[in-house]
């Protein structure tokens, strides 16, 4: 008989951390507001973070960045999460769980942006920084990575057919074009560390401006361009000029970029991850936007 999970809970963590960390028991223990799907996430006192995976396949990403964040975030110009200590499986929770510094800011989903340029700059500015740093030794694409800098031919099948299912409601020649031009290319050059997530819930913003990038479960090293979705989902006009300018990739990369960013829009749209999620209206608008720039050329 298949054990059934305990509900991941303020009451679960608070089990956890006394056990296993008596030094914190005294602190309060309260869930965030956006907390995620992958990870819940929990206040522990003021200055720290607790993430429990929701799922087997998210643990996997546990050990990876305990191992790897406190080695990028020198060479960063941003705050990322810092890991203080991993938890082990107890009280029917059968995965590893972390302990992480809390970064102060609101997720951009929810936090006004003071200069929308301004904000992409920082961004692409940070993901510069990223991509610079040495990859000896980083974890190659893969069940961790959710395949984030990898290669968009894993997601071919899912792709068209969430085009066929939509058939009624888009342009299937657009965007099977847009599509193919992606899976047309790959990327060339040594590879480079790769966020695997960048969007704007992982984004922290205080006082209007990006202070912190979070959520580095799909970590990686290889192909950036899974990382550049949000110059559809969040940039427009001028800060999405200023986010892609300032990044200087190649356009196979930017057209790779186009297909990560259609994929999801689509089977989000196409109801293949959940039917009821709150983000359709954007991938329709993004769709849309995606599959009139390739008609315009742009």
């Amino acid at each position: 008989m298949k054990k059934e999970l305990p509900s991941i809970d303020a009451s679960l963590v608070r089990r956890l951390i006394d056990s296993q960390f008596p030094q914190w028991k005294a602190l309060p223990i309260q869930s965030v507001a956006m907390s995620g799907w992958d990870n819940r996430t929990f206040h522990l006192g003021k200055d720290m973070s607790v993430r429990l995976p929701s799922a087997a396949d998210y643990e996997l990403q546990i050990e990876k960045e305990h191992k790897w964040l406190p080695k990028l975030a020198p060479n960063l110009p941003l705050s990322i999460p810092i890991p203080l200590a991993m938890g082990k499986p107890e009280h029917c929770y059968p995965w590893k769980w972390s302990i992480y510094r809390w970064l102060e800011g609101e997720s951009a989903n929810l936090a006004p942006i003071s200069d929308l340029d301004g904000f992409a700059a920082g961004l692409a500015h940070f993901l510069v920084a990223l991509h610079k740093i040495d990859t000896t030794g980083g974890p190659a694409p893969g069940l961790h990575s959710f395949q984030r800098g990898g290669s968009l031919s894993i997601y071919d099948a899912d792709t068209r057919q969430a085009i066929a299912s939509l058939k009624d409601k888009i342009d299937v020649s657009s965007a099977t074009a847009v599509w193919e031009a992606a899976l047309s290319t790959s990327w060339k050059n040594p590879p480079v560390w790769v966020h695997g997530d960048i969007s704007a819930g992982n984004l922290l913003v205080k006082t209007g401006k990006l202070c912190a990038v979070i959520d580095f479960g799909q970590l990686a090293i290889g192909d950036p361009a899974c990382d550049l979705a949000i110059s559809w989902t969040l940039f427009h006009g001028k800060s999405r000029e200023t986010f892609q300018k300032m990044l200087g990739l190649d356009k196979d990369t930017w057209a790779r970029a186009r297909g990560w960013t259609l994929w999801k829009a689509l089977v989000v749209a196409a109801g293949f991850t959940n039917p009821n999620n709150t983000e359709s209206s954007l991938c329709w608008r993004i769709i849309d936007e995606l599959l009139a720039n390739h008609k315009n050329k742009i």
